[in-house]
């Protein structure tokens, strides 16, 4: 169906949408390509949300030339009017005569339809070009529009013995400096970043993007089932922060509003913060992919949940001991058959480390 210049054409088109990965949320990665006489005539990448869609750029740089041209598009065309008209009606007014996508968009205002669109308007269409790379860039607003949930990746450095901090709480620094640069890229391509109170009174940090040049930083998110967090805490400054809470019993509510946070009560039947519900109101707020960056409570916690979709484990060269503390908090397993397998689909050395990418196979 798909001959091997439809191939070429789209792994350009996929690498234009990635230009977007920092910058598109809450609106999915999207690239174009449009080709005549073998000849690409125009180019497009979306960058942010209330920007031209990367169909309406290309179009542009092709002008009249686009008339009789296909258009190579990571994602079905819109059909719908948001922030911006619809792309399949720009694509027809434009006169293309044909539009490859890789793959259907999966939000219900289009699913389909852009496609049946163009159809309608003699305009040949196929899907499925290179759908799994196109699907790989956008897990976070698949997962959004199709579970109503944000994709949730979990980072956790640790030493070959899989230890996270010693058992006086030190932790900075077990990975090295590429290891750590390598996370900038995983935090800058995340709409939030969801840690511990554990990890803020032990460690203070800001969970911000350093060292790339990002015009936005991602949301942090705090678990905090009983407001333990202090008002000076450098991940509150700056705004942009969610604090989950479960029970203010230090009356700390105020104080916290007064920096900028905004705070949500959700405890669950344990008087602690209810993560299901709290990623359900993340994706209600239009966050497309979290990354967590927590301890062992919060890591075995959302484990437990089946919450985590992937894993990014980075491991130094270096034992730390069986006192150390591990990279999940969960009760003892018993048998064998109740170990969490998983599966490994990205193996790779960051400086002296190893990082490792799976996905945890629920039962």
């Amino acid at each position: 169906m798909f001959n091997a210049s439809d191939h070429v054409y789209m792994t350009r088109a996929l690498q234009l949408a990635e230009q977007g990965l920092y910058s598109t949320m809450p609106n999915p990665r999207v690239g174009c390509v449009i080709v005549k006489d073998n000849q690409i005539i125009g180019e497009g990448a979306h960058f942010e949300a209330g920007e031209p869609h990367a169909e309406v750029f290309a179009l542009n740089q092709a002008g009249e030339q686009a008339i009789g041209a296909t258009a190579y598009v990571t994602l079905e065309p819109c059909s719908h009017t948001g922030r911006t008209p619809p792309c399949a009606e720009a694509l027809v007014k434009a006169g293309v005569s044909k539009v490859i996508a890789a793959m259907q968009d999966p939000n219900p205002l289009v699913a389909g339809s852009g496609l049946a669109y163009l159809q309608a308007n003699q305009i040949e269409v196929a899907s499925g070009l290179m759908e799994s790379q196109a699907k790989a860039l956008n897990p976070g607003f698949i997962s959004r529009m199709t579970r109503k949930m944000p994709y949730v990746r979990c980072k956790i450095a640790s030493s070959l013995d899989g230890k996270t901090a010693l058992n006086n709480h030190q932790s900075q620094w077990i990975t090295s400096e590429h290891a750590r640069l390598d996370v900038q890229h995983w935090r800058a391509q995340s709409c939030a970043i969801l840690t511990g109170i554990g990890t803020v009174l032990s460690d203070d940090p800001s969970m911000t993007v350093r060292n790339l040049n990002i015009n936005r930083q991602p949301m942090r998110v705090i678990v905090d089932s009983h407001l333990r967090i202090l008002p000076q805490a450098k991940i509150l400054q700056g705004g942009n922060t969610l604090i989950a809470f479960a029970q203010d019993l230090s009356n700390q509510s105020n104080a916290l509003l007064a920096t900028g946070a905004q705070l949500l009560c959700i405890p669950d039947a344990d008087n602690k913060v209810c993560l299901k519900t709290l990623l359900s109101h993340l994706a209600h707020m239009q966050i497309n992919e979290v990354l967590v960056e927590g301890g062992e409570g919060l890591n075995g916690a959302m484990l437990a949940q089946n919450l985590i979709d992937e894993l990014l484990l980075y491991y130094a060269p270096k034992l730390m001991g069986s006192k150390a503390k591990g990279l999940f908090d969960m009760p003892a397993f018993t048998q064998m058959n109740q170990a969490i397998a998983l599966d490994v689909f990205d193996v790779r050395q960051i400086g002296c480390d190893i990082r490792v990418r799976a996905k945890p196979r629920y039962a």
